[in-house]
């Protein structure tokens, strides 16, 4: 067995992948393998992430393991990148094994973060939003926005998505990138706009600031928020009040009370954790008139999950390559000789 090989996932393999499997197929499979892995949360290591914070952004390690299978992402959130042409996020990961410590797959994750975040996104609206929800506002409509429309139209049966950014390029974008992709698209001049007539409301902002893209006054009973742009300390899109008057749920409490919409609250205040709902240990909606609150950071367990699927899928395929990647020396003892021998 030639272990020093670990299969390599680039951009470009994923990419083929992705429209290989299509789009939306992928974003329900990975629904299916969250969800698997959230059923069996305790038996997974747990830390918050490991960031590293700046002026300008943030550099995360993002560690899991079930005890048979290690995982790990590095991601960056860098709002201004924009601003020079480059992606806000970017990101890779690896799964190794835990007996032996090899690397078993290295890939590229800011293609795949992508997908993941919208495909949590929607698994956790499939247990809180209201049932029939058929109208979604999308505010902020950058990179990750048409992976959002896409699952929940997959998953939650979404049907028209109404568009809002404070760049009206950004919303174009968003259009011209959805159609004939089944789903009716509105652009819309202001949030107030976007979120009239909607079920679910998805935030997805970019800027690493406490900003209120949603006020208490805007926020009508019985709707499903989608919160996906706090993602750091300092950094929010919810006004306090409508936390007040929602149930909220969420991944990893001590990581969420730290970075997401709850850093705003009283370090007790309740939260659901969403893996509790998702293995049947704790009750979602509760009413028709309810607010949920899903409160998304991102989790090394979601990442987890989608390293798996993206192994068992291109096992065996043209969407990987292998590299050079461990040295096996014959000899585990005799390193130096393996180097030397490389002259030969």
């Amino acid at each position: 067995m030639t272990l020093n090989l670990v299969p390599f996932v680039s951009v470009d393999s994923m990419m083929k992948l992705v429209l290989h499997l299509g789009i939306e197929r992928v974003m329900v499979d990975l629904v299916a393998e969250i969800e698997a892995d959230f059923r069996r949360w305790p038996m997974f290591d747990k830390t918050p992430r490991i960031a590293s914070h700046s002026d300008v952004g943030v550099i995360e390690l993002m560690p899991t393991s079930d005890g048979q299978t290690y995982g790990f992402k590095y991601v960056n959130g860098h709002p201004a990148n924009m601003k020079r042409g480059l992606q806000t996020v970017t990101a890779f990961g690896l799964l190794a094994d835990v007996e032996t410590g090899y690397p078993v797959l290295l890939s590229e994750m800011t293609i795949l973060t992508a997908l993941r975040t919208a495909a949590t996104s929607a698994m956790a609206a499939k247990w809180l939003a209201p049932k029939g929800s058929r109208v979604m506002a999308l505010i902020g409509n950058g990179a990750q926005a048409e992976f959002q429309a896409l699952a929940f139209k997959a998953v939650c049966g979404i049907q028209e998505v109404r568009l809002y950014d404070l760049d009206p390029a950004a919303t174009a974008k968003c259009v011209r990138n959805l159609a004939g992709r089944g789903l009716r698209t509105v652009a819309c001049r202001t949030a107030e706009e976007a979120i009239l007539g909607a079920e679910i409301v998805t935030t997805v902002t970019a800027d690493k600031a406490c900003a209120t893209i949603l006020t208490d006054n805007m926020v009508g009973s019985g709707v499903h928020i989608n919160a996906v742009g706090g993602d750091c300390p300092g950094k929010t899109e919810l006004h306090r009040d409508i936390l007040l008057r929602s149930g909220i749920f969420v991944e990893f409490p001590p990581q969420t009370r730290v970075e997401d919409e709850i850093q705003q609250l009283d370090p007790d205040h309740p939260v659901t954790e969403l893996w509790q709902v998702i293995a049947g240990q704790a009750a979602g909606r509760n009413s028709a008139e309810q607010i949920t609150l899903f409160d998304s950071v991102g989790f090394a367990i979601e990442d987890f999950a989608a390293l798996r699927y993206v192994a068992g899928k291109v096992k065996g395929t043209e969407f990987c390559e292998m590299l050079d990647m461990i040295a096996d020396p014959d000899d585990p003892r005799d390193l130096f000789g393996m180097v030397l021998r490389a002259a030969a």
